[in-house]
């Protein structure tokens, strides 16, 4: 075999195995493409969307009485199925109130999912997704005490919050001298022990409590003028997560889930 007839043998073995490699590529492409989708969000973990909730917050995110323990409730049903939108996997990290924008911050997880209100102070510092739940705040007292029917009435009371929260704002805004507790069951706690004279929480969190609690022996004083929003938080760089969460939030509303999930824990629709 001659020289020359040698060198376009060569050649055109090389384009061959060229034409196979080339074949192939467009499939890992593909793969690429998807893969890369999620890593524009910037995940703590790739393919897996890594909440920080309470997990002790009934009926948003709390632990079920079926013997499994399993972690369920309002937020945590939407949040899942906002991943499923999105094709991610989710893992929860349960946190106390107190320490959960901490674990936010240090990239513990993606986004809280635990009842956040959207208020000014958060807005500065975080990133928000649409409100999925608006409910009232609420003054939750004995149910024998009618010395408190107004915010204006907290002047000089104590009232059991979260250090964190915005109902500890608007207590010590009202006049209230603020004890500080780790969320929602030990304030009723101390309520009902009558070592406070009130609390202020989300009106929603109170109907489940007095739904599968009662009697409780606690009402309802007053109630504020305007409606909280609720959304799930997330750090400042995180604004592709924010709009893919919108839109999976969007398509949720539009094909009722969210409805069906709202209904399941307090009977109506309470997220708009």
């Amino acid at each position: 075999m001659s020289r020359r007839l040698i060198a376009v043998t060569a050649l055109v073995v090389a384009a061959a195995a060229l034409t196979a490699c080339s074949g192939s590529s467009t499939p890992a492409s593909t793969s690429g493409d998807e893969s890369s989708a999620s890593s524009d969000f910037g995940l703590a973990t790739e393919g897996t969307l890594t909440v920080g909730t309470e997990g002790t917050y009934r009926p948003f995110s709390f632990h079920d009485d079926n013997g499994a323990g399993e972690l369920t409730g309002y937020d945590v049903e939407i949040i899942e199925a906002v991943a499923d939108k999105l094709g991610l996997e989710v893992t929860f990290e349960e946190t106390q109130w107190d320490a959960i924008f901490a674990g936010l911050d240090a990239g513990r997880f993606d986004v809280i999912a635990n009842q956040v209100t959207i208020n000014d102070d958060r807005t500065a510092k975080y990133l928000f997704s649409t409100p999925y739940t608006v409910s009232p705040g609420v003054i939750v007292v004995a149910d024998d005490d009618d010395s408190i029917s107004s915010f204006a009435d907290l002047e000089g009371k104590t009232t059991a919050q979260s250090l964190t929260s915005n109902w500890k704002d608007l207590a010590e805004e009202s006049g209230a001298k603020v004890e500080g507790v780790e969320g929602w069951a030990q304030a009723v706690e101390l309520l009902r022990q009558g070592r406070v004279d009130a609390t202020i929480n989300d009106k929603l969190t109170f109907l489940d409590y007095e739904t599968t609690n009662s009697p409780t022996g606690l009402k309802i004083a007053a109630e504020t003028d305007e409606a909280g929003e609720q959304a799930f938080a997330f750090t400042k760089d995180k604004e592709s997560l924010v709009e893919a969460v919108d839109a999976a939030l969007e398509e949720l509303r539009a094909d009722g889930t969210i409805a069906e999930i709202s209904e399941k824990y307090f009977g109506e629709d309470v997220s708009q």
